[in-house]
This record gives structure tokens, sequence and C-alpha cells, in this order.
């Protein structure tokens, strides 16, 4: 499958948003925490929730599908603890249930996740806060064994503030013995929705969105309804495709308050941001600003943003920077820019970006879900027909972003093959 753009359209009009991706697969990993039905809602209808349901239905748990945006999880009867290969290896997320299952059952098995290739993402944090609390870890056939009698609350300090890592543990200790301190734990918005979940099938978590996450541990866990929070990372590579177009576009979705470094980096593009309370309205201007740019954990700018974002910069007039502090692999898209006619240099893990560049539509491909989107923005001002392959990474991600692209003016064709 490919995408076909067709540049040189300016984005103008309202958008709406899908629910958050790094939300939602967290939160229907917990779902194993409890025999009792869950609802959940806003989902995006995506290719890696539907891995995460497939995943769900192979430990056991009854999957009811209700419309594209909205599933009931009844897991009563596991008749599995071990993570089939063929799901492990399409995305990171499915090594979050082992943090449930552990909780739930005492056991679990998987292999080391896969996903997208943007360089080293280990599960050490996972394992080490794992066996902090009582488990016994061994790999057996290339496969993480857990298992553990009753997993007990213990103080872990996190080696780095990994959201997969304090997820797994949160999940792990809300049905352990005693009460779980994580010290370092990650601050991210989509952290602080699988808490609330959680607490609302009766666990008892306190501080997540800090530093410092207590967990005290209950005996058991009910069913709960709930709707996932808004997808920032959506919302900010639309926010984005309005910037590169010189377009304007009302993004709705409750998103502003996540976008603190994303608004503050396109303010000084010289980008239009109005952050309001339910519509994040973007208006390019006619001459981008250079900036620079350095990863870093939320409420930093955000790695998953950093692809889009050096595609913006290719048209800013000057000298910009982008350094990646997160993943190794994560500049791997600039070679795609680079075809396109982007002068980007790369050293280590420091992208220099000299615009405006003229760039040409030509033959690209996604590499991984946020340079796909990089490739995709860029062919939107590109001169010319883009054609963009393997957007099967793209739509692991973003929920028809060639269609809600086209409502907003876009010229984008989906087909088969070219």
């Amino acid at each position: 499958m490919h995408l076909v753009v067709e540049g040189g359209y300016k984005l103008e009009g309202e958008v709406s948003v899908s629910g958050a991706k790094n939300a939602a697969l967290p939160i229907l990993a917990a779902t194993l925490l409890t025999p009792d039905e869950c609802l959940l809602e806003n989902l995006p209808d995506i290719e890696d929730i539907r891995t995460m349901i497939a995943l769900l239905r192979s430990l056991g748990a009854t999957v009811r599908v209700e419309g594209a945006h909205s599933v009931a999880v009844k897991a009563e009867n596991l008749v599995r603890a071990s993570v089939p290969p063929e799901l492990a290896t399409k995305m990171r997320a499915s090594f979050l249930v082992v943090g449930a299952l552990l909780g739930r059952l005492g056991q679990a098995e998987a292999p080391h996740p896969g996903g997208c290739a943007i360089g080293t993402r280990p599960v050490g944090v996972d394992l080490k806060g794992f066996q902090a609390m009582g488990t016994k870890v061994d790999r057996l056939n290339g496969n993480y064994a857990l298992e553990v009698r009753k997993l007990s609350g213990e103080r872990i300090s996190l080696d780095y503030p990994s959201h997969t890592g304090t997820e797994n543990l949160m999940l792990a200790a809300c049905l352990a013995e005693g009460t779980t301190i994580i010290e370092n734990a990650s601050v991210e918005p989509e952290v602080v929705d699988l808490a609330s979940f959680l607490n609302a099938m009766g666990a008892r978590i306190y501080g997540a969105g800090t530093g410092i996450i207590q967990i005290e541990g209950v005996r058991r866990l009910h069913g709960a309804v709930y709707r996932v929070m808004p997808d920032r990372l959506e919302a900010g590579t639309f926010a984005i495709a309005a910037a590169i177009t010189g377009g304007t576009v009302a993004i709705h979705g409750r998103v502003a308050r996540y976008l603190g470094a994303l608004s503050s980096k396109l303010s000084e593009a010289g980008v239009s941001v109005v952050p309001e309370r339910d519509v994040y309205r973007v208006t390019g201007c006619e001459r981008l600003s250079p900036i620079d740019i350095q990863t870093f954990p939320y409420p930093g700018f955000p790695t998953d943003l950093q692809a889009p974002t050096g595609a913006l910069l290719t048209q800013a007039h000057g000298e910009s920077s982008i350094h990646e502090t997160m993943y190794d692999g994560r500049l791997l898209y600039v070679g795609e820019l680079q075809k396109m006619g982007a002068n980007i240099k790369v050293e280590g893990q420091t992208a220099v970006i000299k615009g405006p560049s003229n760039l040409r539509g030509c033959e690209v491909k996604a590499l991984d879900i946020r340079s796909g989107a990089a490739v995709i923005l860029a062919a939107l001002v590109a001169e010319g027909r883009t054609i963009v392959s393997d957007i099967g990474y793209v739509d692991r991600g973003y929920e028809g972003i060639d269609q809600k692209l086209n409502l907003l003016g876009a010229r984008i064709q989906r087909v088969a093959g070219i």
C-alpha cells in the first residue's frame, strides 16, 4: 500500500484527534487485572490497537468490539500466560501485558518486544523492577520467563524515567502485597491516564504525573468504564502540517495542555499558536525562522514529534538543529528527506538543517510511525508528486491520516500498488 501526495496545497479547516495510542495500549493491558468486564471508549482505530486486541484474545480474554472506537474486555478465564512471538514482534507495547499477568497470575513469558526500528529500547527497567518485587526472571528459548509466588511492594528507583517501565510496574503493583513506590517515574500524560483507569478499577495509586508514584496493593480490582485521553502526538503532527503549508488548522480534542514544548518552538519559529481549552489553533507564517531542538522526556520536546519537526525545518530560513537524546535510530528519516532535496547533515545524534529547501516529489519510504508522518508532511510542500511506501508503519499510529489531511485540503490518494 502506498500514499500518493500532490504537493503545494495549503491546509485549512478543522480536525479532531483520535484517542491516544500510547495511553490506549497500556489501558488495554490493564484489563487483564480483573475478571470483570471493562468498557473502553475513544480507542484509536489503528493497527496497534488491533494487535493488542489479538494479544488479549490469545491469552483467553473475551473482547467485544463495539464500533470503531470502543471495546468491552472480559478477562475472566485466562488460558495462558505467554505472549505469542508473532504478536510480540509487531509492537513494543506487547511487553506491557507482563506486568498485568504477574499481578494476576504470578507468571508470564514473553519475547523481547518489537515495533519501530528507531534504536535500542531495552526492557531492563521493567525486569529489574519485577525482580525487586520478588520475581524470578530467566531466559528460556529466547524468551523472558517470569514467576513469583506473590509480588511484594518495594521502593524502586528507575535507572531512567521509562514510560513503559513505569506503566509495567504500576500494573504489577496494583495487586501486590504492601506498598510500591516508584522513584524517577515517567511523568507523561499517558502514564497519568493509565493510573486514572486503574484507580477507576479500584486501585490505589497516588502521585501519577510526578516523579514519585505510590501504589498501595489491593486484593481485587473490578470492572470500569473509561474514556481514553486524546492523542497529543497526532495533534502535534497536524499542528506541524498547518505550519509547513502556511495554512490555518483548528485541532479539536482538548490537547493544548499537553503541547507546551511544541507550542513554544512553533512560536519561536514564527508560527501563530492559540492554545484554548477545547481547540488548539495553528496558523503558519510567510517566513519560518530557524530553531534548535533537543528531545527530552515529557514535558520536554517529544521525541515522537522530532521527525515531523525535521520536515518543517527544511522550510525555515537559516540553520536549525535537532539533537535526539532518546533513541539512537531516530534520525534515519533524514535520508528520505535528502532524496526530496533537503539540505541536512547528521553527525552522531544531531541533525543540522539548512533551509529553505525546494523539496521535490519522489519515491520515499516510511521507516517507522513518526518518520512516515515526516515524509508525508514534506510531501505536502514538495513540488510534484511524492509516493510514500511502507505506510503500514504510519497506520500503526495514525487513524486515517490521509483522510484527515484531505479534509483539510491536501491531495492524497491511497493506492494498492504503483
